[in-house]
C-alpha cells in the first residue's frame, strides 16, 4: 500500500526572546565555578523578566508568524504548542492559554511536552494532522522555553546555558517553501530519569528545607552516578551519542528519498561549541554547515532552538530556496530526533 504524505510548508516565521545577558558577567550568579561555563563557548543568552511567562513569549512569536504569513488570528485552524521546561501551573493547558492570548477561539489546540525534542518532532505530529484532517489549511506551531529558576539552574542542567525564547511558524497546506519532508525519532528509555526535575511533581510536590537549584544535583552528575561501576559503559554511551544522531538523520533521509550528502545545513540544538565540533566530525562536515555560531549568541532555548535558527538563517540568506536542512538533537527520554525541511 502506498501512503501519500501531506505537503505543507512554512508560510511565516516569528521569534521572541528574553533580555540579552552577557555570560562573562552573569555566570557567577548561577554557579560557583564560572570558568567551567566559559569553556562552553557561549557569549550571550536570553533571560526573561520575572513577569514574562512562557505564554507571553509564545504569544509574541505567534503574532509575528501570523503577520508574516499575511494572516489574522481568525485564519488559524489549529494551534500547536511545544513547551519545554517547567510549565506555569499544574493542571494547566498552555496551548489553550496561548490560543486565548492570541484570541483564536473555538479552534483545536495541542500541547506537546517532550522537552526540546518537541520543537522538532512536533512537525511530524502536524503532518499527521494534515494527513487526517483535509479541512486544515493553516496550523500555528509555536515552541517556547522559559526557565523556571526556582526549579532549574539554567547553567547546571547539562553542558548548555538554558535560555528563554520562543519561535513560531505558520504551516500552510500546499506551501512549497520550508516544506516538511520527514520526521524520525527513537528513544533509549533506560535512562529516562537523568534530566528530570525532582521537586514540584506528584512524587515530591514540595522541596526539602534548604534545597536550592543552585546546589542541586544536575543531569551530568546523574550520568556519572549511573556509570560509576561501569566506566566502559560510560565510554560506549558517550561514543553512541553522536553516532545515533547520524543514524536518525539517515533514517529520515531514507524515508524522504534524499542523501545525507545533500544536506546544506545540519541544525542541532543550541549546544556548547565542543559538542558542535564533535558533531561536525561525526557528520564529516565543517562547523560552518552547522548552527554553532548562532548557538553561541542565543544559548539553548529548549524547544525553540531549531525554528528560531531556521528563521534567522533564512532571513539572512544563508539558506536559500531548495536547500535541504536537517533539524536534529538529543532530548530528555533520552530521545534522538530529526526533521528534514526543504527551504
Amino acid at each position: 500500500m502506498t501512503t501519500t504524505l501531506p505537503e505543507f510548508g512554512i508560510a511565516g516565521y516569528g521569534c521572541a526572546f528574553g533580555e540579552d545577558q552577557d555570560v562573562a558577567s552573569t555566570a557567577g550568579q548561577f554557579v560557583d565555578d564560572p570558568e567551567r561555563v566559559f569553556r562552553w563557548g557561549y557569549r550571550t543568552f536570553h533571560r526573561a523578566a520575572p513577569d514574562v511567562t512562557a505564554t507571553h513569549l509564545a504569544a509574541e512569536a505567534g503574532r509575528a508568524a501570523i503577520a508574516a504569513a499575511g494572516l489574522s488570528a481568525g485564519d488559524i485552524d489549529y494551534v500547536v504548542l511545544a513547551l519545554s521546561d517547567v510549565p506555569e501551573y499544574l493542571n494547566f493547558d498552555s496551548s489553550a492559554a496561548l490560543a486565548r492570548e492570541l484570541k483564536i477561539h473555538l479552534r483545536p489546540t495541542l500541547l506537546l511536552g517532550e522537552g526540546c525534542a518537541s520543537g522538532v518532532t512536533g512537525l511530524g505530529n502536524v503532518a499527521g494532522l494534515f494527513a487526517t484532517q483535509p479541512d486544515l489549511t493553516h496550523v500555528l506551531f509555536v515552541a517556547v522555553n522559559r526557565v523556571s529558576e526556582y526549579h532549574r539552574n539554567r547553567m547546571k542542567v547539562n553542558n548548555s546555558i538554558h535560555s528563554d525564547g520562543a519561535s513560531a511558524v505558520v504551516l500552510r497546506r500546499g506551501h512549497t517553501a520550508g516544506r516538511w519532508l520527514a520526521t524520525t525519532q527513537f528513544t533509549d528509555p533506560e535512562v529516562a530519569d537523568w534530566f528530570r526535575t525532582d521537586h514540584g511533581g506528584a512524587v515530591s510536590p514540595v522541596a526539602p528545607d534548604g534545597w536550592s537549584s543552585r546546589s542541586d544535583v544536575n543531569g551530568l552528575e546523574r550520568v556519572q552516578e549511573h556509570f560509576r561501576a561501569d566506566p566502559k559503559g560510560l565510554r560506549d554511551f558517550v561514543q553512541a551519542l553522536n553516532r545515533r544522531l547520524v543514524e536518525v538523520v539517515d533514517q529520515a533521509c531514507a524515508r524522504s528519498g534524499v542523501a545525507r550528502a545533500d544536506l546544506a545545513k545540519v541544525v542541532h540544538l543550541n549546544d556548547n561549541q565542543g559538542s558542535f565540533e564533535e558533531i561536525s566530525d561525526e557528520f564529516g562536515i565543517p562547523m560552518s554547515r552547522t548552527n554553532a555560531a548562532l548557538a553561541a549568541q542565543h544559548g539553548h532555548m529548549g524547544a525553540a532552538d531549531h525554528l528560531a535558527t531556521l528563521a534567522m538563517l533564512t532571513e539572512s540568506g544563508e539558506l536559500t530556496t531548495g536547500d535541504l536542512v536537517a533539524l536534529i538533537g538529543i532530548s530528555i527520554g533520552m530521545r534522538w530526533y530529526c526533521t528534514l525541511v526543504r527551504i
